[in-house]
């Protein structure tokens, strides 16, 4: 225990020589590793948050053209827009979905402080991390190395953890089950969320009556 103790709670950083022994023999404390893991994390979910908000304001200026087209009749354009629309509520959700799982994680890694916590709480979280990954890449293209390294960051931390004897008893079965139950709650709040803050499209005007405008 006192070796882990050591591990988890020295900060001073490694130089360069140590950090290509490292490739060998892992010296750096884990506390600190974990830390900049939930830092990287954090800096994503501002990324991720700030593209949010652009991804929101192209949806209402889109919806404004949607309610001007229908309003003139232009059934064309209209249709032109809404399917525009549609593509950048697909994009938004999925940052939305992202931004939540990577900040229950971020909550779920703030909260370990033993060597077994970093197996239970780890094992979910990379396979999160992951999944956040492969599905943001086609929105933000430049996120899939940033996220990589975050990834790899905490399979290290992991595998040194592993080492001690921390992960000798994981149940992959029910991390992965963890995984799932992060991902669906961060969905089913993002879809809350998207009811919440984004306006059902307009329905077309009776050709027979005059345009009576919207609201």
């Amino acid at each position: 225990m006192s070796s882990f103790v050591n591990k988890w709670k020295r900060s001073t950083g490694p130089g360069f020589g140590e950090k290509v022994r490292e490739a060998v023999k892992p010296a750096m404390p884990l506390r600190p590793r974990l830390e900049q893991a939930i830092r990287q994390i954090q800096v994503q979910v501002a990324k991720l948050e700030s593209t949010s908000a652009k991804l929101k304001e192209r949806d209402n200026a889109i919806f404004n053209k949607v309610v001007s087209a229908l309003q003139k009749h232009d059934q064309q354009h209209a249709s032109i827009y809404a399917n525009e629309l549609a593509e950048i509520r697909k994009m938004h959700k999925l940052v939305s979905n992202g931004t939540l799982a990577m900040e229950q994680i971020v909550l779920r890694l703030s909260t370990v402080q033993e060597l077994g916590d970093i197996a239970v709480t780890l094992t979910p979280a990379m396979g999160v991390i992951r999944n956040v990954k492969s599905k943001l890449i086609s929105v933000l293209p430049e996120a899939e190395n940033e996220i990589g390294e975050i990834s790899g960051l905490l399979n290290g931390i992991l595998v040194d953890a592993s080492q001690m004897g921390g992960a000798a008893t994981i149940n992959l079965e029910g991390t992965n089950d963890e995984s799932e139950k992060i991902l669906k709650e961060a969905v089913a709040v993002a879809e809350e969320k998207m009811r919440d803050d984004f306006p059902d499209l307009p329905s077309a005007p009776d050709e027979s009556k005059e345009p009576t405008g919207y609201n």
